[in-house]
């Protein structure tokens, strides 16, 4: 049986959630950007404002999640 693993620091979850921060946004850009050429433009118009609305904003739930990892509080170890 291995020993629980220790948690990372505050100051290495913000560095390691600002890494994946920026491969997030450069990857959901491409990702939307190579969407919105292709499959988009064929749609009619409403279901391409909902397309568009979408790719724009589907980036902040995902980024949301990881931001409340970054800031979550470091557990103390347990004092006598």
């Amino acid at each position: 049986m291995s020993a629980p693993r220790p948690d990372l620091s505050a100051r290495s979850r913000k560095f390691v959630g600002t890494v994946l921060m920026v491969f997030l946004v450069l990857g959901w850009a491409l990702a939307a950007m190579a969407l919105a050429q292709g499959r988009v433009t064929t749609l009619p118009a409403f279901w391409q404002f909902l397309a568009y609305v979408v790719l724009g904003a589907g980036w902040i739930f995902p980024a949301a999640v990881l931001i409340r990892w970054m800031q979550r509080h470091d557990r103390r170890p347990d004092t006598l």
